[in-house]
């Protein structure tokens, strides 16, 4: 990957001034270091608050199970509503088009999957991580090994979007170096999750998402305001500005294998991401759960048609010349609309939310990363579930130091990629490792330990290296020619054959204990009897 060597320019300037400036903007925004100093002050009080009320391993990953199913909604809609949410497809609109909506609506339709297959099985059969569940009935070591795996590689590639994500928005405000600003999210990321643990994680997520809502809609009233309210008059502004083709489908997935394997990839990877699934442990119980997946749905729907109309507002009010000036993945197109429509003071404040938006997601993300290190390598496998609560939560806090480092390194190393992009890659890894077998593992009584280790090794194996075989690493960052893989997300193949190696395994290899044990789950994962 090309590293950007340009010193930062201010976002004091009017937009028109970004013109010509290249990747940089010189200067400060005062407002919006204004709203990221409150915002920051809240949360670290919300941090210190919560560190007194997380010393059992119960209340620090799942905050006491205490989470009522209305704030567990808006806390899982904070956690879902990322970087590349808000940036990445706002952006994406901004600089492909029509197409960008395809991950507006790909992230929306894996909810009611959430909802009607996995919520309930999951608050009644787990305990702090989705691997409790697909381990229930299953031999616990192997399963816990995978699952780890698989959730590590999900949560890195999810943390390599928030922090490009950050990097470029401190950049752009503060005016000062992004590799600096990269460390500067990275340590208040840790700082939150070593010490508040879930409790502070929730409730940080509670406050991003009403910011988050708030802040889209007044930008999209904003916008719309400029058109007489009426979005045709937008899209004929769109038209003019950059063409027919940015309201046509082509402009960002020309190969319609491409497009199915993308749909497949966000409909089912959010039924396999670790963060997400870990909040359905922070209810008191099964009908809480499928509550906050109602109110989650209902908040995500909401945002997610609000960022078709930023990005688009973006490419009329602001220019593709100018939100590309700023990076390639045209990440800060909504702050600039913000700029444009209430110049620095409005800016400040979607800056700041934006920062939250990232801070939020990333200690979700950095907490699910550690509970897989500790709760389910240590304790699960090297312990062999035997380990006191007080060194469970020590590991824990190892492993949050551990990402937090990864995350940074990572976080420079792919500064110019688009942020939604990358998550969509995480997405397909989530798909394809942890999805079909924790599908199996409740709703199939035939599987088996053998079917599901070889089911997410197929997965994880598969998805990373098609990953890496494909032009987003192959050719971007590795500078290939050309690529090996023809298909941008591998979810299409390997997600297939994860269901496809996981089923044939299990009908060759039976495993009496296990069926037996289905019986029993049943009762559980219904009624909720014996749920933790």
């Amino acid at each position: 990957m090309k590293s950007l060597k340009l010193s930062l320019a201010g976002a004091l300037l009017p937009v028109p001034a970004l013109a010509g400036k290249g990747e940089a903007i010189v200067g400060m925004n005062p407002v919006a270091v204004g709203f990221f100093i409150v915002f920051i002050a809240l949360t670290l009080g919300i941090t210190y608050w919560a560190a007194k009320r997380s010393s059992t391993a119960a209340e620090f990953y799942a905050a006491g199970r205490s989470i009522s199913g209305f704030q567990n909604g808006l806390a899982i809609a904070g956690d879902y509503m990322s970087a590349a949410s808000f940036l990445g497809i706002a952006g994406m609109v901004a600089t492909k088009g029509y197409d960008g909506l395809i991950y507006s609506i790909g992230f929306l339709v894996g909810w009611p999957i959430i909802m009607f297959l996995l919520a309930e099985p999951l608050r009644n059969l787990g305990k702090y991580t989705f691997a409790d569940v697909v381990a229930y009935r299953l031999q616990l070591r192997p399963i816990k090994i995978l699952a780890a795996l698989g959730s590590i590689a999900v949560v890195i590639l999810y943390l390599i979007a928030q922090m490009v994500g950050s990097g470029k928005l401190i950049q752009l405000v503060f005016g000062i170096p992004y590799e600096i600003a990269v460390v500067i999210i990275g340590a208040l990321m840790i700082t939150y999750v070593l010490f508040g643990g879930m409790l502070a994680t929730t409730w940080v997520q509670i406050i991003k998402a009403v910011l988050l809502l708030s802040g889209a809609t007044i930008m999209v009233l904003w916008t719309l305001a400029k058109f007489g309210f009426n979005p045709e008059n937008l899209f004929q502004a769109v038209k003019q500005t950059a063409g027919e083709k940015w309201l046509q489908p082509g402009g960002l997935v020309k190969n319609p294998i491409d497009a199915i394997s993308l749909g497949l990839a966000l409909m089912f990877g959010t039924a396999g991401l670790p963060h997400i699934l870990m909040r359905f442990f922070t209810v008191p119980d099964s009908k809480e759960a499928r509550k906050s997946v109602f109110y989650a749905t209902g908040f995500i729907g909401y945002f997610y048609i609000l960022t078709f109309v930023i990005g688009f507002g973006a490419v009329v009010l602001v220019g593709l010349d100018k939100i590309l000036s700023i990076g390639k993945g045209g990440n800060m197109a909504a702050p600039l609309l913000a700029q444009a429509l209430g110049g620095d003071a409005f800016l400040g404040f979607i800056a700041a939310v934006a920062f939250a938006t990232i801070l939020a997601v990333v200690a979700g993300l950095t907490l699910a990363g550690a509970s897989a290190l500790s709760h389910d390598l240590y304790v699960g496998v090297i312990r062999k579930g035997e380990s006191s609560e007080e060194q469970e939560i020590k590991i824990t806090r190892i492993a949050v130091l551990v990402l937090g480092i990864i995350a940074i390194v990572l976080g420079i190393a792919f500064k110019d990629q688009n942020i939604a992009f990358v998550v969509g890659l995480a997405f397909a890894i989530a798909a394809s490792t942890n999805f079909p077998a924790l599908l199996m593992s409740i709703s199939w009584k035939k599987f088996t330990t053998a079917g599901a280790v070889a089911s997410m090794i197929t997965g994880l194996v598969l998805s990373v290296i098609l990953i890496i075989l494909s032009k987003t690493v192959w050719v971007d960052i590795l500078g290939n020619s050309a690529p090996i893989f023809p298909y941008k997300n591998p979810a299409i193949v390997s997600m297939t054959a994860a269901f496809i190696v996981g089923i044939i395994v299990s009908l060759m290899t039976q495993e009496p204990e296990a069926e037996e044990k289905f019986e029993e789950m049943k009762v559980r994962k219904y009624l909720g009897i014996g749920a933790e």
